[in-house]
């Protein structure tokens, strides 16, 4: 079950909008230049919108290319912790970024979690109490023009093996 759909329908549709509100204003993020236009009250989507502007444009006139990282950066974790709830741990590990080619203008988003995509996790953390996996991003135009695609790699375990594999790690530390 989807963590985030516990709660009453206007709970949920309050919390996505204190998220959204919260990711356009934490000052990280907002120095990014991206912003969070939409977020499912289940947070299984979320969409990420990012200009072209002063605080954007690099010394060629295309946006930054860490202007463009940085506006992906935390979501697919944040969005797990959300729906997978407090007996999951979720950490970012990595990602790799190729850029297709410069971007000049307004370029967008999807962040999506399916049904399936959760259903996989839950079933192999119930078998392996942790898991590292990969998932796909794109920037695209309004037009469906690709500027950069990414590799999210993501880490889910269940919180009680995490934090005793943190414990046997402190143990056998000099």
């Amino acid at each position: 079950m989807n963590h985030a759909m516990l709660s009453p329908p206007w709970r949920r549709k309050l919390r996505a909008a204190v998220w959204r509100l919260s990711f356009n204003i934490w000052p990280c993020l907002r120095r990014a230049g991206g912003r969070v236009t939409h977020i499912a009250e289940d947070f299984t989507r979320l969409d990420v919108r990012l200009d072209l502007n002063w605080k954007t444009r690099n010394i060629v006139g295309t946006i930054f290319g860490g202007s463009i990282y940085a506006s992906t950066d935390p979501y697919y974790m944040l969005m797990l912790m959300q729906i997978l709830g407090p007996d999951y741990v979720v950490w970012d590990k990595g990602c790799t970024i190729r850029f297709k080619r410069p971007a000049r203008e307004t370029i967008r988003a999807r962040f999506e979690i399916s049904t399936a995509m959760i259903d996989k996790i839950l079933t192999d953390v119930a078998a392996q109490n942790e898991i590292t996996f990969t998932w796909p991003l794109q920037y695209k135009n309004a037009s469906g023009t690709v500027f950069a695609e990414f590799d999210k790699v993501l880490y889910v375990a269940k919180k009680d093996f995490y934090k005793e594999k943190l414990r046997a790690r402190s143990i056998a530390a000099p």
